[in-house]
């Protein structure tokens, strides 16, 4: 289907992206219908677009990006409301606030965004653990997270570890050949 939006201009979603919020998002409790959008940047930082208003999307992060030892207690009542049996059929996320000062980017760590990967059922979650802030300030880390990154594409796609691998195998094809042109030549 195609979706009409203020930010990213009209896209096709397949339905089975679609994310149901059942009880909307904390004070946008009229909109239930999301999906995400990768912009394809190197800033790791998604995007929660309603389908019902092509005006509304949330930046959203994985907050284990920026805090690794960052934990979602769900209360059984909370897993129950996404329909969930264990947190590895989740996708978590924090909302982002991105102010025009980014270096002040802040997620909330407090009400994740906890998406059923299966059902694509969703539900912004208030966590009762209280040293988790509304407001963490996360650019810092963020950005050391980015710079620190490594990938292991370069393994795959190593261009140097690749011309010297056809190299060597260039040569042992060449080797005999090379062999009987000498004795041709004697």
């Amino acid at each position: 289907m195609k979706v009409n939006t203020t930010r990213f201009g009209e896209l096709q979603v397949n339905k089975d992206d679609i994310i149901n919020f059942q009880e909307g998002l904390l004070g946008f409790e009229n909109l239930s219908k999301f999906f995400v959008v990768d912009p394809g940047d190197s800033t790791l930082i998604l995007w929660l677009q309603s389908i019902d208003d092509e005006k509304i999307a949330f930046p959203i992060i994985e907050p284990k990006i920026f805090k690794p030892d960052y934990v979602a207690k769900l209360l059984p009542a909370d897993m129950n409301s996404v329909e969930l049996e264990s947190l590895t059929q989740a996708k978590i996320y924090s909302i982002l606030t991105i102010p025009s000062d980014i270096t002040t980017m802040s997620a909330n760590l407090k009400a994740p965004v906890v998406i059923n990967n299966e059902k694509k059922i969703a539900k912004q979650i208030v966590l009762q653990d209280s040293k988790l802030n509304v407001k963490h300030e996360m650019y810092k880390e963020l950005k050391s997270y980015i710079v620190a990154f490594s990938s292991d594409d370069s393994n795959r796609t190593n261009v140097q570890a690749a011309k010297t691998e056809e190299a060597q195998t260039s040569a042992t094809a060449d080797a005999p050949k090379r062999s009987t042109e000498r004795r041709n030549e004697a």
